[in-house]
């Protein structure tokens, strides 16, 4: 299965920090009978970016920006034979964004192309913070490495976590943030939502509150919330999402031309996306009619 906004190139993990202990990819796949630690190159779903609708055009459209390696991490030692490729195919979608995550910074300067200089203008690079510990072992190689665009995921969110100096670079451009899910979730506290938030007000950033977590704790109260449409809807109505400095992405066409904004994707809302935590930070509504399906569950490729 191809999420709309997912580009899965290989998917399972090796984990290797506290945010990998209950992971939803070992999770999923552990309920489908299959092994989460069992790392391959997915088959339709390497090429998603450059397939083509029957009309011609592309499925993935100019301006959209795909999330890479949610089943996996990119910088991943097992992916190294593919990831040339999987560069390419973001160099010829030059016209894309795509979302990078990882908690393996420490790989990454290796692991770029060729030709890489400062960065490409349509990679979206962010390191997973989901406690203090990683923050300050992750942060600082965040900061020193080539690209244009980074961000920080504080997910799953297990500790309280300041980015304060780290965002007083001013290179981070966003913030996402969200508690833990499916088995053996932990708890997510309320407290540790508004501080970061402030920070992120503070140093004029883009927060982003997607999910409560299964375990939510607020004023004291600790809160069960199995279903992830309903932690999306309390992240929203806790009013915490923050719309900093917008991001600006140079988007260019096979010819390296700069696309003009009015020709780029623009982002359709449907009814549901209205009280959804993530809005502020994905391609809007696909239209394909499956708002009941849950959003996570990814599917073998």
């Amino acid at each position: 299965m191809i999420v709309h906004d997912i580009w899965n190139p290989w998917h399972g993990c090796v984990k290797c920090s506290e945010g990998c202990q209950n992971c939803y990819m070992y999770f999923l796949d552990r309920m489908r009978g299959q092994n989460g630690a069992d790392i391959y190159r997915t088959k339709n779903g390497f090429s998603y970016p450059l397939q083509r609708e029957r009309s011609g055009g592309y499925k993935v459209r100019s301006g959209e920006m795909l999330r890479v390696c949610m089943t996996s991490d990119f910088f991943l030692e097992q992916a190294d034979p593919w990831r040339a490729e999987a560069w390419e195919i973001m160099r010829q979608r030059s016209d894309v964004k795509f979302f990078l995550l990882t908690k393996r910074p420490q790989r990454v300067r290796a692991c770029l192309p060729e030709g890489w200089g400062d960065g490409w203008e349509n990679i979206f690079f962010n390191v997973t913070c989901e406690n203090q510990r990683r923050a300050d072992e992750r942060m600082p190689l965040l900061l020193d490495l080539p690209f244009k665009h980074k961000g920080v995921m504080c997910a799953p969110y297990i500790g309280r976590v300041s980015l304060k100096k780290y965002l007083s670079s001013g290179q981070i451009e966003q913030v996402l943030c969200g508690g833990e899910n499916y088995d053996g979730a932990r708890p997510c506290d309320f407290d540790w939502v508004k501080s970061l938030r402030e920070e992120c007000v503070q140093a004029n950033v883009t927060f982003c509150f997607i999910e409560t977590g299964t375990v939510f704790v607020k004023d004291g109260k600790r809160y069960h919330l199995p279903d992830k449409a309903l932690q999306s809807r309390m992240a929203h109505k806790s009013g915490m999402n923050y719309a900093g400095k917008p991001m600006r992405f140079k988007l260019t066409d096979g010819l390296g031309c700069e696309i003009p904004e009015n020709e780029l994707h623009v982002p359709y809302y449907g009814e549901n996306c209205q009280t959804c935590g993530s809005r502020l930070t994905c391609n809007g509504c696909s239209r394909c009619g499956k708002c009941g399906a849950m959003r996570n569950d990814f599917g073998r490729e």
